[in-house]
């Protein structure tokens, strides 16, 4: 197994356990995680798993195809939580891809369907609005204000 294979094992396998700590240590210091909602560097990418750990009662996730060489990797991960927002059920499936730098991940991006999270997460307005970058941007807007207070109460992030 090729040691960076090892690193996005270790990563998952610690979001199964919500262990934030070990998820940052997988991360290089100038880390860029970027998804449908989120455009992260550095310490604000730690804080969200630390945030999304904390938060998730209920998350539960399982993950595999991980594919990785001396630079680049991928995986493929679901992840089954309650959307606190409006207390619906999502099942989130997420192809993740990787760039290492000193055994570390330095780039992690995430894409999912937001149209069919949106239909989970959201109800009604999912589904009528879900494609539609308005509403795209009011979900981003409002995650990433939930991530700076977070970081406000988390003064390690700042």
């Amino acid at each position: 197994m090729n040691p960076n294979e090892s690193v996005i094992h270790k990563f998952y396998r610690a979001f199964q356990k919500k262990d934030y700590r070990t998820m940052i240590e997988c991360y290089h210091p100038e880390i860029h995680f970027h998804d449908e909602v989120f455009d992260l560097r550095g310490k604000a990418a730690g804080a969200m798993w630390h945030m999304l750990c904390e938060r998730g009662a209920d998350l539960s996730l399982d993950y595999g195809a991980v594919k990785a060489d001396d630079n680049i990797g991928s995986a493929h991960w679901e992840a089954s939580y309650t959307f606190s927002v409006t207390n619906r059920k999502v099942l989130n499936k997420i192809d993740a891809q990787f760039e290492f730098r000193d055994g570390k991940i330095i780039v992690h991006r995430d894409r999912f369907d937001f149209w069919k999270w949106s239909r989970m997460a959201l109800g009604t307005p999912g589904i009528f609005l879900g494609w539609s970058p308005m509403l795209r941007k009011k979900v981003s807007a409002t995650a990433n204000k939930g991530l700076q207070k977070f970081i406000s109460d988390h003064p390690e992030y700042l």
